[in-house]
């Protein structure tokens, strides 16, 4: 297969500039997940008091030792809702992909050392992508559940949608996908059908509380006075409403029984044998991924020189290369999985398009997953482009990228502008998994083209009116810049959970080769489907 070439200087003034800019974007991001861990710390005494472990600690006793963990979304929700100084990253759930006794799970731990790991209507949308997650990707889950339950100033935002969620729960149930719930701490109301929902339900003693109303609300509603351990709790649940299925000591107890579970489980027994391929690393080192992107967001560069640093060998068979060269398709191995690949070197073109378009559908064909490189500032446009039938080549590619069923998993490594996005398959298009760059934006266009555009719209306003203000057309094209500028960065897209998470270029091989298996591992498991989930008599 042809070896990838590079013409990357790493000792030029332009690469260092760029490597600068990206560690400074790297560090920023990194600084506020630790934010949030040190600002969780400050609960500690407070939990210890109580006998409970903080949640990253109950979250290292779950997981393998020394095992892969990819956490997921662990910036959403930044300075959204009730977030004023972004501690509240992450919107309540700590989650993330990694092993638990041997087991590949979907793990969702509450938060509630920040602010009680009260739910958001963004920490809802977090739960329930990653619901679609193991659904897709048939990943049991394995919750961690200690919860404030809805934060009650956004509950019109969030109860009508809450209830996908237990939807979703028991659609994952009779899908055949297991979901483990250890409930450490209260489960009130509509809280409690969470871990009702799952399949197996642990319980702390003396710690783990369930009820549709708690102490007050039953005074309230009925006259009726009762103790938290007399309505709800773990003894009651476990040995006389059959509620809970285990009763554990404590927290550690109730980690290691789920972990029991999950271990006596023969679900890794049912895969084929896997075969332990063979590759070699990169020739480029994954190091110089940082100083590839341009620092300015206009400058071109070739996004082969990403793809050198990310496949087996920096082997890459070049689909078309003769046909068009702003839209860059191909096949290569990434840990010795074979993929195809997408990416940008320019506007996507009727060619590009057409191109493109085509090595989809052979993918398909060929049953192989397909991985997308943003950096795409959308279609071109133009008289010669509308004259080609730019719409309807665009259209055949959009059609193409929303219908491949094999599995697609996009990386934004610069702009997503516009119906470039769609056409490389955004969020919009459900590819299973999809990460950015920390230097990466994603707009219907760029804020300073945005801005332009109302100025233009404004003063065609005012020019029928026969009153042109150069002042107010300044500050409108001003404002509307600004504001663009602020919501379409990488920070601002994944705050609303428009990837999966923000991750750093150099683990960029690394992700993407733990996501191709996954969705192998997938592909090739067998669930034992039935039609309502598993009931709790």
């Amino acid at each position: 297969m042809p070896k990838l070439a590079s013409g990357i200087d790493t000792n030029s003034l332009d690469f260092s500039e760029n490597s600068s800019a990206m560690i400074t974007a790297i560090d920023s991001f990194r600084a506020i997940e630790n934010k949030v861990i040190t600002t969780a710390e400050k609960a500690r005494a407070r939990y210890e008091k109580r006998g409970m472990l903080m949640p990253r600690e109950r979250l290292s006793l779950l997981l393998d030792q020394g095992s892969a963990f990819l956490e997921l979304s662990s910036l959403a929700g930044f300075m959204m809702y009730d977030d004023t100084d972004g501690t509240g990253a992450g919107a309540g759930v700590i989650s993330g992909i990694g092993y638990v006794s041997g087991v590949r799970c979907l793990i969702i731990v509450d938060n509630f050392a920040i602010k009680g790991g009260t739910i958001t209507p963004i920490g809802l949308q977090k739960k329930l992508r990653l619901q679609q997650i193991a659904l897709e990707n048939k990943l049991p889950i394995v919750s961690l559940a200690q919860s404030g339950g809805a934060n009650l100033t956004y509950a019109a935002e969030t109860f009508v949608q809450g209830g996908r969620g237990f939807a979703n729960q028991a659609r994952l149930s009779a899908a055949g996908i297991p979901q483990i719930t250890v409930v450490h701490g209260s489960a009130t109301a509509g809280g409690a059908y969470q871990p009702g929902l799952s399949d197996y339900i642990i319980m702390v003693r003396e710690q783990a509380t369930m009820y549709l109303a708690g102490p007050p609300l039953l005074k309230a509603a009925t006259g009726e006075i009762a103790d938290d351990e007399t309505l709800g709790g773990a003894n009651m649940h476990t040995s006389e409403s059959g509620v809970g299925d285990y009763l554990a000591e404590n927290d550690s107890d109730g980690i290691r029984i789920a972990r029991d579970i999950l271990a006596q489980m023969p679900w890794n027994e049912q895969l084929p044998h896997q075969q332990k391929l063979s590759y070699e690393k990169p020739i480029f080192s994954a190091e110089e991924l940082i100083g590839i992107v341009p620092a300015d967001a206009k400058t071109p560069y070739d996004c082969k020189e990403i793809i050198s640093r990310i496949v087996d060998a920096s082997n890459f068979l070049e689909f078309k290369h003769e046909y068009d060269q702003q839209t860059i398709c191909g096949h290569a191995k990434i840990a010795g999985k074979s993929c195809g690949i997408i990416g940008n070197n320019g506007p996507i073109t009727s060619a590009g398009a057409a191109k493109a378009g085509q090595f989809i559908q052979l993918c398909e064909q060929s049953n192989t997953p397909l991985l997308f490189l943003h950096n795409i500032t959308g279609f071109m446009v133009g008289t010669e482009p509308e004259h080609s039938g730019i719409i309807k080549h665009g259209s055949k590619l959009i059609q193409a990228v929303a219908n491949a069923t094999v599995p697609k998993f996009s990386i934004n490594v610069g702009g997503s502008y516009g119906a470039g996005n769609y056409a490389m398959c955004g969020r919009g298009f459900d590819p299973r998994f999809l990460f950015s760059w920390p230097n990466s934006t994603t707009a219907v266009m760029g804020a300073a083209q945005a801005g332009m555009v109302l100025r233009i719209v404004a003063e065609a306003k005012m020019r029928k009116q026969g009153n042109i203000d150069q002042d107010k057309l300044a500050s409108v094209e001003k404002a509307t810049s600004e504001m663009m500028q602020s919501k379409t960065t990488a920070l601002a897209c994944t705050a609303r959970i428009e990837d999966d998470g923000l991750i750093d270029p150099r683990d960029t091989r690394t992700i993407i080769a733990l996501l191709l298996d996954i969705c192998n591992e997938a592909e090739q498991r067998k669930v034992r489907s039935n039609t309502f989930g598993i009931a709790r008599f």
